[in-house]
């Protein structure tokens, strides 16, 4: 038997959730039972009403907290619903919800734990993107590419499947997007990902995007989630590759002072690279040492994630036999 949980994170999309909804396919092969949830992450409009109406679950927060927040409470309510397979799609009506069987048919066929759905794989000639989003999104997937080592065209899209076994260890902080921190948690995990081409709207029907309207601010918290996520992943690649920065400024300032001073016999009127490397190779000392003690911390991390996911394991498991 196996269950499909179906989660929609929504906000003020009172004009597109229940056709979202509707498209949903009412059987799968493969999928003996289906479900559909949607998180109302503080809508001010009829965005939960309609979604009830049209067949969905609803858990509403009483107030706008965040599309991370909302993507994990959608999670948790999955796993207490015993899925054995997880389904996350946008409720503005860009994705279609009848690709699903294609998003899934890799997790029921055993060949990945984590598929995400792909605008960039195959080439759509009625996809187009504004020249900023398109290359902000070709960067952010090469960001991440580099960080995971492996490559991935799209990591920012919003139409994603989970397995049980992908649910249960993903461990997500993120309040303002999950897209991103995913991969770098999935991939840590050595959980296996694959993509898979999905054709999208280009433009929203109704309204503007809630994430990606505002560009500078989505960047930034990106960027944020991104280096926060290797920091506690990878602490010695970022604390590393500070030092390395701070040692080489401080060395060069090092060498000129150096070098100055062979050549006239005086300290003035360059004592200042002396003092300014000094600082520097003592910064790049100290950010080296302290990547070296977070990396013990994240060793130490990754042992009680592995103890959190036995203890999520283990309390899903006794509720399905209940």
């Amino acid at each position: 038997m196996k269950k499909l949980i179906v989660i929609i994170p929504a906000f003020n999309e009172e004009a597109t959730v229940a056709q979202v909804i509707r498209d949903i396919p009412s059987s799968i092969e493969g999928i003996d039972e289906m479900k559909t949830v949607v998180i109302d992450d503080g809508s001010t409009d009829g965005t939960a009403e309609i979604a009830r109406s049209a067949g969905a679950e609803v858990i509403s927060h009483p107030k706008n907290l965040g599309l991370g927040v909302a993507f994990r409470r959608g999670l948790t309510r999955a796993l207490e619903l015993q899925a054995d397979i997880i389904v996350n799609i946008d409720a503005d009506g860009q994705f279609n919800p009848k690709e699903i069987p294609q998003i899934i048919a890799p997790l029921l066929e055993g060949k990945a734990e984590f598929v995400t759905g792909s605008r960039f794989l195959i080439k759509d000639p009625d996809f187009h993107l504004s020249f900023s989003k398109k290359w902000g999104n070709r960067l952010m997937s090469w960001i991440i590419s580099k960080i995971v080592g492996k490559k991935f065209h799209d990591v920012s899209c919003g139409y994603r499947g989970y397995s049980r076994e992908a649910a249960l260890r993903m461990n997500l902080f993120g309040k303002f997007t999950y897209t991103q921190e995913t991969f770098i948690d999935l991939a840590y995990k050595d959980v296996p990902i694959m993509e898979v081409p999905v054709k999208v709207r280009s433009e929203r029907e109704f309204g503007k995007s809630k994430i990606s309207s505002n560009l500078f601010q989505y960047g930034f918290q990106t960027i944020k989630i991104i280096t926060m996520a290797i920091r506690d992943y990878k602490p010695m690649k970022l604390m590393g590759f500070l030092s390395a920065i701070l040692a080489v400024f401080g060395l060069g300032l090092a060498l000129f002072f150096i070098v100055h001073y062979i050549r006239t016999g005086l300290f003035k009127p360059h004592t200042w690279a002396a003092f300014v490397s000094g600082t520097l190779l003592l910064l790049s000392l100290f950010f080296l040492i302290t990547g070296i003690f977070m990396e013990m911390f994240s060793r130490m991390r990754i042992n009680q994630e592995r103890l959190l996911y036995f203890a999520r394991r283990d309390a899903y498991e006794s509720k399905k036999k209940d």
